[in-house]
């Protein structure tokens, strides 16, 4: 389920992942601020590289869109026009994650972690690269427009790169030692306090990850990944040799629409609120 909240998370009551409203303004220009973050990838199963972070595209005047990118510019709001707000899943082990969707605002989803050649194909491209599997697979670039970065290269025997972050080009593996770690992600400020998302997943043997971004499995045989935190589109951490499973990524977010500007239907959707519908930040979790 989903859950709408203002700036103090006061809930508002519950919808589905993907929901349509329409704004009537209230004597204000209608422009919206935005924070789009798609579904991370999966990580991949045995030698397995990390997913990339979903993509994060921010109209936040003075942050940072994904990929090094400046703030996008805003999203325009037409009155009585209703926009359909789409929250990417976080792919499951071996496949890209899903995109996010607010208005004409489209995050792509994190692509997936590679295999070492042996069990699958190589990592997939996304809002950010797949990390590439062990036996020295090479990572895989991230989407246009700026989203995210590129995913880091596997080594050999078993180290897998991790995936691209936000904020970040995933780790490459250390040959004989260490999984490579997950490229980190960005924080924003959109609801009040600064909270970071975007992190690639570890590559298998020990990669690290923040963020949001899942650790690649641990230093031994038949270990699996971790997954990547729900509602920070993060990257799922890639499984160890003999077994070792990867890992989901986490769920996309899509945040805001700001005041005076009213929803419809209100008390069907915010049931909570005493402010006919009026809400200050929007917020839709997957």
């Amino acid at each position: 389920m989903s859950a709408f909240s203002d700036r103090s998370r006061r809930s508002l009551g519950y919808v589905s992942s993907q929901v349509v409203v329409s704004a009537t303004t209230l004597g204000v220009t209608p422009t919206v601020e935005y924070l789009v973050v798609a579904g991370g990838g999966g990580g991949f199963d045995d030698d397995g590289g990390g997913g990339g972070a979903g993509g994060y595209r921010n109209s936040v005047s003075g942050e940072t869109t994904g990929g090094g990118g400046s703030a996008e510019a805003t999203a325009s709001i037409s009155p009585n026009v209703n926009y359909t707000v789409t929250v990417g899943s976080g792919g499951a082990k071996n496949t890209n994650g899903n995109d996010s969707v607010f208005s004409t605002v489209t995050s792509t989803g994190g692509g997936k972690g590679g295999s070492n050649g042996s069990f699958g194909g190589g990592p997939a491209t996304g809002g950010s690269g797949g990390g590439g599997g062990a036996k020295s697979t090479t990572g895989a670039a991230a989407v246009s427009p700026t989203q995210g970065f590129a995913g880091g290269d596997g080594a050999s025997p078993d180290q897998g790169g991790g995936g691209g972050g936000a904020g970040g080009v995933g780790g490459n593996g250390a040959a004989g030692s260490q999984g490579g770690s997950g490229g980190v992600g960005l924080s924003s400020s959109i609801t009040g306090s600064s909270v970071s998302r975007g992190g690639g997943g570890g590559g298998c043997w020990g990669g690290t990850a923040s963020n949001g971004g899942g650790a690649g499995a641990a230093k031994s045989n038949g270990a699996n990944g971790t997954a990547g935190t729900v509602n920070t589109g993060g990257g799922g951490g890639g499984g160890s040799p003999y077994g070792g499973q990867g890992a989901a990524g986490g769920s996309g977010i899509v945040i805001k629409i700001p005041r005076l500007i009213r929803f419809s239907p209100s008390h069907n959707r915010f049931p909570h609120s005493n402010n006919n519908g009026r809400i200050q930040n929007l917020l839709v979790h997957g």
